[in-house]
């Protein structure tokens, strides 16, 4: 007899907007394909030229997706947080993985073979339209990152950077704090810019009284200021 998947990874799949809307039979059966994997911080999870043979789904921890040039420097692709899932493109192009992904901290995660979605898409074509959804937010959020890399100077990068790591329900006026969700080095590279460039803008941010730098706790006196700097 086969053994039925745990609730807590019924659920977590069932929370991806990926498989909105399926039955539990159906999330059941995405969940007998997966894998519960477990990454201690600074570990290795998939190297570039690896094959690709499923996507991940991360449920705690951090994901750090990047790759190394020839001349040996590191370019920080994307910071992969909770409830966010990788890998899906690459799957149905049958392609090996272009970045390493490293844990930036002890990471739970679940990896859904592409056999099983292969047989979930031929049984029910909404899905594929909901990935293809998925993995075109994440195309129209690349192409923002690189006009935003060729466009905007390394101040408004980071103003604007800090701006969407702030929490929603932060009213402009007030003052906010925010903790950097990883080391200003990783940070930097995500927003194409040296770590010390980026130390150097938080310095000139700082005094100009934008910001107040505690490590890598941030303080924002007046939201509005900061936002007005960007105009």
């Amino acid at each position: 007899m086969t053994k039925l998947p745990s609730p807590e990874i019924h659920a977590l799949l069932a929370d991806l907007p990926l498989f909105t809307n399926m039955s539990p039979d159906e999330i059941d059966r995405i969940a007998r394909g997966s894998r519960e994997i477990r990454a201690t911080k600074g570990s290795l999870l998939f190297h570039r030229g690896d094959p690709c043979l499923g996507f991940h789904l991360l449920l705690s921890g951090q994901i750090k997706l990047a790759f190394t040039s020839a001349q040996g420097n590191e370019k920080v692709v994307e910071v992969i947080r909770p409830g966010q899932s990788f890998g899906e493109a690459l799957m149905f192009m049958e392609s090996p993985y272009i970045v390493d992904a490293q844990a930036l901290a002890d990471s739970h995660l679940l990896h859904v073979a592409k056999t099983t979605v292969d047989e979930e898409l031929a049984k029910d074509p909404k899905l594929a339209r909901k990935m293809l959804a998925s993995m075109a937010i994440r195309l129209h959020q690349m192409v923002n990152d690189l006009e935003g890399y060729s466009l905007h100077s390394g101040k408004e990068r980071i103003v604007a950077y800090l701006l969407r790591e702030l929490a929603p329900c932060a009213a402009p006026g007030n003052a906010a704090r925010l903790a950097l969700p990883t080391t200003k080095g990783i940070v930097a590279s995500r927003l194409n810019l040296t770590q010390e460039h980026f130390s150097r803008i938080l310095h000139e941010l700082s005094d100009e009284g934008l910001i107040v730098v505690h490590g890598r706790e941030i303080e924002i006196p007046d939201l509005a200021r900061l936002r007005a700097s960007l105009d």
